[in-house]
């Protein structure tokens, strides 16, 4: 669901997205390339909460394009099907922490760990304006597993998401803007959304969470290859709890916010070799 990228990931990703759009004249990319990122990133501590977990991080970056294996633009994950329309693969992707002693509303409550995400998704290319610009619809569909203190399954999410993808003629700009909705079972929107009795207080109700609509989200990426090595990088997304199943809940307390970041990222090694796609 990529509800809120870890630090880490987000400056991998990023810092790779800004090497190459996913347009039809594209420039052939390096088999393999090694180097480093920097940056900030800001969001929500969970859905619909009041505080904000804020990091900044720099961090090795291994960027590997081989026809089944991938760690490029699109995530890190093994690639199973691709055609001139529609592509398959199985990707990796994780968030943020929480600590309930920094969320108010969480207070005396268990922590949010990390999130690790898997499963499939298939993209399908839904329209090819020109060279530089089109449009494609995602449909990952992830297996949940929280890391903290061991390892839990906490459900599965469903994110169906429209992109529109453009590079300059330069090829040195790169934009896409995303329209998308985080659809969660039962057990994620407790592990969010749920109050147990235990934990109930005179300002907190004991809750039971329901399956259902998380959030929906629209956000705009920006890149700037500034030279062949240096790249520049941002994002920002507004997101909408409103809707969601579980708006009652007293977790939820904002029906809107923001997710943002900046950073760039500096290549030091590449392959010779050039990926055959």
């Amino acid at each position: 669901m990529n509800l809120y990228l870890l630090a880490g990931a987000s400056l991998v990703c990023l810092a790779a997205t800004t090497a190459h759009a996913q347009v039809s004249n594209a420039p052939a990319q390096p088999l393999w390339e090694i180097g480093l990122a920097g940056g900030v990133v800001s969001t929500p501590s969970y859905p619909g909460a009041d505080d904000r977990e804020t990091r900044g991080l720099a961090l090795p970056t291994v960027m590997y394009r081989g026809k089944i294996f991938r760690a490029d633009q699109g995530g890190i994950g093994a690639r199973l099907f691709k055609s001139d329309t529609a592509e398959l693969d199985v990707g990796l992707a994780a968030s943020l922490p929480a600590r309930s002693d920094d969320v108010a509303a969480r207070a005396g409550m268990p922590n949010l760990g990390a999130l690790a995400e898997f499963g499939p998704r298939l993209k399908l290319r839904l329209a090819r304006f020109d060279a530089q610009s089109g449009l494609r619809a995602d449909l990952p569909l992830r297996a949940v597993t929280e890391v903290r203190g061991g390892v839990r399954h906490q459900g599965y999410t469903f994110e169906p998401r429209l992109v529109y993808e453009r590079r300059s003629l330069d090829g040195k700009w790169v934009f896409d803007s995303q329209l998308s909705a985080v659809v969660g079972d039962a057990k994620i929107n407790r592990y969010f959304y749920e109050v147990r009795p235990e934990y109930a207080t005179a300002s907190r109700a004991a809750y039971s969470a329901d399956a259902g609509l998380i959030l929906v989200r629209a956000g705009v990426f920006a890149a700037r290859v500034i030279n062949p090595d240096l790249r520049a990088y941002a994002f920002l997304r507004a997101e909408n709890y409103g809707a969601g199943a579980n708006k009652d809940s007293p977790l939820h307390l904002r029906d809107n916010s923001v997710s943002a970041g900046f950073g760039l990222s500096w290549t030091f090694k590449r392959s010779a070799r050039l990926a055959s796609d």
